[in-house]
């Protein structure tokens, strides 16, 4: 059984969908974190080292950060279809969107948000317009990430378009809406929200 520690809106909601589009059983433990406002605070019955959502354990093992949840569950589900198989020339570009979304979309958002100038050619960064152009490329080629089919990949970079776009952050742009609009009209994400809502 997997168990998903899981703090409503937050990052976690992510990997509700997942889950739901796994449609695989599991189980939901709510847990308290502490969150940027102040507010909340750590939850003991929470198995992440820092405290914060999303955990995920199975059989014994505790899985954290969201990407490396999402290559363990759609690998653990190959009949759900969430990411191509080992050997599969769509893997080595899904594995690439994954570590993208967690080591560089993310950052590069989180620190236009803090207004916080990070020095050009520092590793691992880019600016955020730079980010949002090569999403934004590979998205007019196709209408998922991998092409024509719908990957775990696609749940990240949807909830981000979704959480961000129409601020400062992420100018609304007919391509991305419609790319959010797509993935978050799956069944999955549907019963995922109505879950996080309760």
């Amino acid at each position: 059984m997997l168990s998903l520690y899981h703090c409503p809106r937050t990052r976690s909601a992510s990997i509700l969908w997942l889950l739901e589009e796994t449609g695989a059983p599991y189980e939901l433990n709510r847990v308290t974190i502490q969150r940027g406002d102040g507010s909340g605070a750590r939850d003991p019955a929470n198995p992440h080292p820092h405290g914060k959502t999303p955990a995920l354990m199975h059989d014994g093992a505790l899985i954290y950060e969201s990407t490396a949840i999402a290559l363990y569950v759609a690998d653990l589900f190959p009949d759900a279809r969430l990411a191509p198989p080992i050997g599969d020339a769509r893997r080595g570009p899904f594995l690439s969107w994954l570590a993208y979304y967690s080591g560089v979309m993310e950052p590069a958002f989180v620190t236009k948000f803090l207004n916080y100038q990070v020095p050009r050619g520092a590793p691992g960064w880019v600016e955020s317009d730079e980010a949002t152009a090569h999403l934004t490329g590979a998205l007019n080629k196709a209408p998922y990430l991998l092409g024509d089919a719908f990957s775990a990949a696609d749940i990240f970079y949807a909830s981000m378009i979704a959480l961000f776009m129409g601020n400062p952050l992420l100018p609304e742009t007919p391509l991305l809406r419609a790319y959010s609009d797509r993935c978050r009209a799956r069944p999955a994400f549907l019963r995922a929200q109505a879950i996080d809502a309760d």
